[in-house]
């Protein structure tokens, strides 16, 4: 059967920049089988299927494949998705802001699209409660499976592995300078990553609320734009008093990918509650239809 299949660069408002994403928008009658074929074919990072929820709070249901597994949540495949529905009028056009409900693996989860003439023009979504868990990994080590020097690894924050919807760990990097040199060994960062989280998430603060960072997969090789991630690092710093709730800041990922991406990310604090909202835009660069 014949399925719509939209593909989008995320965190950018420029084709060619930001993260790839596949999205099929009437994804029903798929097996999980299938999808996963589909994602492996489509060979990007991930690849989202839009269907009816099973939930009656939800507008729709989103099942987000890597190449390899379904997640039960990632960011890029979220903003990606609802700038295209909202595009394709799936969540009516308003002038501001409107909020819908969305159906993913990680539960119901509220998304905010932001309209401007009609158009979406950025999509806000809010993640799970951060959750913190320790890392016992040698710094030294993990320099190693990085390319740098145990010293290109920050000494004034932790190495700590946060979810807000599936676990990545924090790395702070010294400066721009040994963030830029990074060249991964995949198996020695895959067994010191296995068991802890899904990626790699390695950062360097700016000025201002601004931070550069590094999403490397031990599974593969590097993303160019990370939203969960994004989030969590968010979480991180808030925890670790380099950010304020209720802040914005501002990530710069992919550069040396060459699909430089935008991701803004604002802590919601109650407490030690540390709620994400992730924010950035997307452009639909190519349709058509696909076999599944």
């Amino acid at each position: 059967m014949k399925r719509r299949l939209y593909q989008l660069d995320v965190f950018t408002t420029k084709a060619f920049e930001g993260n790839p994403l596949a999205v099929i928008t009437d994804g029903d009658e798929i097996s999980a089988a299938r999808m996963q074929d589909v994602a492996r074919e489509m060979n990007l990072s991930e690849t989202v299927f839009v269907q009816r929820p099973t939930n009656n709070r939800a507008l729709a249901r989103l099942r987000i494949f890597t190449t390899t597994q379904e997640l039960p949540l990632a960011g890029h495949p979220v903003i990606g998705t609802w700038f295209l529905l909202a595009q394709l009028g799936v969540v009516p056009a308003s002038e501001g802001s409107v909020h819908i409900l969305q159906q993913t693996g990680a539960g119901i989860l509220p998304v905010e699209i932001s309209f401007h003439d009609g158009r979406p023009v950025r999509v806000t979504m809010t993640q799970k409660p951060a959750k913190f868990r320790a890392a016992k990994i040698s710094r030294k080590a993990l320099a190693a499976s990085f390319g740098l020097n145990a010293g290109d690894i920050a000494a004034d924050l932790p190495i700590e592995a946060v979810s807000t919807g599936i676990f990545n760990l924090m790395v702070p990097i010294a400066s721009r300078k040994a963030l830029g040199k990074i060249a991964m060994n995949l198996s020695d960062a895959a067994k010191l990553i296995r068991g802890i989280a899904q990626m790699a998430y390695c950062f360097t603060l700016g000025g201002s609320g601004q931070v550069f960072s590094r999403g490397m997969l031990p599974w593969g090789s590097e993303d160019p734009a990370t939203g969960s991630a994004a989030g969590s690092l968010g979480a991180y710093l808030v925890r670790h008093g380099k950010l304020c709730g209720g802040e914005q800041l501002k990530i710069l990922q992919g550069v040396e990918m060459k699909r430089p991406s935008h991701i803004e990310v604002v802590v919601d604090q109650v407490g030690v509650k540390l709620t994400p909202r992730v924010s950035g835009s997307a452009v639909c660069v190519m349709e058509g239809q696909i076999e599944a």
